[in-house]
């Protein structure tokens, strides 16, 4: 795995050198649609759309050069553990939450599924397959290589999706499906329950959905000024575009006809694993301005690495105070 993540590094800095002016000026216009939407502008879901997908497409990228290429951050499971092996820990349970009655057999949905590193993982565990979908073709584009160049393109299966539309799969499809950081942050209240029952409607009786989801917690207050100073500091550095209470998801998963079986906090905090990566971003940054200098990259990424560390910061306190979760863990079973 050291080799496999000096040379992710090596590929994503190479990316973001070699990206057009137009994909960076794309990311940077998306960063500051978020931060107006902090603000209070009044937006449309199709604008929010394009600017999650500009956002990601570069951010896919540079994350991947701090051993982030997941794009989520988990519980601190096992403090021996580092960011790597606390994802592993925190798949694994959410695999177990599915509890699937013939794995080998099964066909698991990852909604938002990134690079597909996790459907990966998940088809590797399980000896079944899986189908994954997410709103960056150019994160689609790296599934698909990989699951080639793994010999896994039989059993792992992509393609460009949008989770404000009508799923592209048959009903009654899958044995299971699930998220990380990757669902509920997209969505405003009164969009949850088309999407919930588009979840109901492609599983198949008896299955589950299982995630590991940023959400607020009953704790924060829209009207304490501070809860809502760190909000607006922290939700753009998610490339979330909402927030939403547990309440909420569930009561919408519940109207779809699923049963909640679970609906609780981390087992754990993710804000010490946080706080690790923006350590490696600080010695990052240095090599960057280096690179920086002599012209191989441009001074948006310094800008952009700053942006993330604030936001970061931000979300150090936010979750120190309970008030917001990225790993709030929901079980849900279809009639």
């Amino acid at each position: 795995m050291n080799w496999y993540r000096i040379n992710t590094a090596f590929v994503g800095l190479k990316r973001l050198a070699t990206l057009p002016e137009e994909d960076k000026q794309a990311c940077i216009d998306a960063y500051k649609f978020f931060q107006r939407m902090q603000a209070g502008e009044e937006t449309e879901t199709a604008d929010e759309t394009k600017a999650v997908a500009d956002y990601y497409k570069v951010l896919n990228n540079m994350l991947s050069v701090f051993d982030l290429e997941k794009l989520y951050i988990p519980p601190q499971l096992d403090e021996s553990e580092g960011l790597y092996g606390n994802q592993l820990l925190c798949e694994q349970a959410v695999l177990k939450e599915m509890e699937l009655a013939d794995p080998t057999q099964s066909h698991l949905l990852d909604m938002g599924c990134g690079r597909g590193r996790i459907a990966h993982y998940f088809a590797t565990m399980t000896g079944g397959q899986v189908s994954g979908y997410n709103i960056d073709p150019n994160q689609i584009e790296n599934a698909i290589d990989w699951a080639v160049e793994t010999d896994m393109s039989d059993r792992l299966h992509f393609k460009v999706g949008d989770h404000h539309k009508p799923l592209e799969y048959e009903s009654e499809t899958f044995d299971g499906c699930f998220s990380f950081q990757a669902v509920w942050p997209f969505f405003k209240k009164e969009e949850l329950d088309a999407h919930a029952q588009e979840m109901y409607r492609v599983l198949k009786p008896g299955t589950r959905y299982a995630c590991s989801e940023y959400l607020l917690t009953p704790y924060f207050d829209w009207n304490n000024e501070e809860h809502v100073k760190l909000h607006k500091t922290f939700l753009p550095t998610l490339a979330a575009t909402q927030s939403m209470y547990p309440a909420d998801v569930c009561a919408a998963l519940e109207r779809a006809g699923f049963e909640i079986l679970v609906s609780a906090p981390s087992k754990s905090e993710a804000w010490p694993l946080c706080e690790q990566k923006r350590d490696l971003i600080l010695m990052g940054r240095r090599v960057v301005r280096v690179l920086e200098a002599i012209r191989v990259l441009s001074a948006w990424v310094e800008e952009s690495l700053d942006l993330l560390q604030k936001g970061g910061e931000a979300w150090t306190v936010a979750e120190k105070a309970k008030i917001a979760d990225l790993n709030w863990r929901i079980v849900a079973q279809k009639h």
